[in-house]
């Protein structure tokens, strides 16, 4: 009578292949191979990055650039890089211009350029060749004060006087641009002439400006004397400057 095992029956069971990998041998190849390639990416985040290298500065040389300022030629060796105020103030020997801000926002480096104000610190010098610059310095005529100059000491209109060169400048051109016509954002009515000069469009047109000390009420009274009299704002003649020699005809008077 034939006996019965609890045993299974295994013949149709595959037969194990020698070189088939475990489970757990294929776990740990595939982690293996994970780690060693990351590990290229992992050295990269570690390293310090290397700056890249700095730009090589090609600087331009210096080249003769004539000035007319105050209508005295002047020819400087300037790189084109410049501004025109430090071209007036460091190479053409002119200190009356001032700088302030150095980025035109307060006005203290007014100056001229054939009869336009502009800021000396946002300029450059090479691109006024050929063109009349005025500063403070040129405003007087033969040691003479002009109108402007001597209404501002007439109505104190300056206190540490940092500003009052370009705030000269400023108020000699704008009477100028007045007297021709030009419109401020006050203006009533910008198609046509201005009527009139009011303290409003005084204020506005002088709004560049700043004075620190607050002698704002005293400047509007120096540009609103000058434009009632009617006077020249510039190289004209109002009396002589305290300090100045005269010359013969003057002394012989």
């Amino acid at each position: 009578m034939p006996t019965h095992t609890d045993r299974p029956d295994s013949s149709d069971a595959p037969a194990a292949t020698p070189n088939q990998p475990s489970r757990r041998r294929f776990l740990q190849t595939a982690a293996a191979a994970a780690t060693v390639g990351a590990a290229p990416h992992l050295h990269a985040q570690t390293q310090t990055p290397v700056a890249p290298p700095a730009p090589v500065r090609q600087t331009v040389p210096p080249r003769p650039v004539t000035l007319t300022v105050n209508g005295r030629p002047y020819t400087l060796q300037l790189e084109p890089r410049v501004t025109l105020l430090d071209a007036l103030r460091e190479y053409a020997g002119l200190m009356g211009t001032k700088k302030g801000c150095d980025r035109g926002q307060c006005g203290a480096c007014t100056v001229l350029a054939d009869g336009r104000r502009i800021n000396a610190c946002l300029t450059l010098a090479v691109m006024h060749e050929g063109e009349q610059i005025t500063t403070v310095e040129g405003l007087a005529s033969n040691g003479v004060l002009s109108p402007m100059q001597r209404a501002f000491i007439e109505h104190d209109a300056f206190q540490c006087g940092y500003c009052t060169p370009g705030q000269l400048c400023s108020a000699t051109a704008l009477l100028n641009e007045f007297r021709n016509g030009t419109a401020s954002t006050v203006t009533a009515d910008v198609r046509n002439r201005p009527a009139q000069l009011s303290d409003a469009e005084i204020r506005e047109r002088m709004s560049g400006n700043i004075c620190r000390c607050g002698a704002y009420a005293n400047i509007v009274a120096a540009v609103r004397a000058v434009h009632d009299g009617g006077g020249q704002t510039g190289n004209a003649a109002v009396g002589p400057l305290q300090g100045q020699p005269q010359d013969s005809a003057q002394r012989n008077a």
